[in-house]
């Protein structure tokens, strides 16, 4: 997944995202800090929302059924993945990924994971906190690889 899917998915369900929500056009465009005029273009998919908006958008409705349906249970994540083109540093505490990831290998304290919905891989501690994000499973297992050894250093 990247930048351009991320945009036009969200973008497509703008008007579920609102209607789950319960906020009409008004609250929704003022929420995301846009005109009403701008709102209803993106509803109506006649235009797509900017980068900062679908940000803001996932970030405001992280809990959004419809957002974890496209982008998994970690939806900030996997835009944080697409931003920083991976993430390579320990970041946030995790669930541990029991419902929507599929363990893919694990050794020692570390573990890698692949979302199920947005294909991403994420690679885990003992503790649940996420070590390293991208879209690449090569990368991945390499990080997964160095995390390992540096672990027995």
């Amino acid at each position: 997944m990247n930048q351009e899917q991320i945009i036009e998915q969200i973008s497509r369900r703008t008007l579920l995202i609102r209607t789950e929500a319960g906020y009409s056009q008004e609250t929704m465009a003022a929420v995301l800090g846009m005109s009403k005029k701008t709102l209803v273009q993106i509803e109506k998919e006649r235009t797509l929302a900017s980068w900062t908006t679908v940000v803001a958008m996932i970030a405001l409705f992280s809990d959004s059924e419809i957002i974890q349906l496209l982008l998994g249970d970690a939806p900030l994540e996997v835009v944080r993945t697409v931003a920083h083109n991976g993430l390579d540093r320990p970041k946030g505490k995790t669930l541990g990924g029991k419902v929507w990831w599929r363990g893919i290998e694990q050794e020692g304290q570390y573990r890698i994971q692949q979302n199920l919905i947005s294909q991403h891989y994420r690679i885990l501690d003992a503790d649940d906190y996420v070590w390293f994000s991208t879209f690449d499973e090569e990368e991945a297992l390499e990080r997964f690889r160095e995390l390992l050894k540096n672990q027995g250093a």
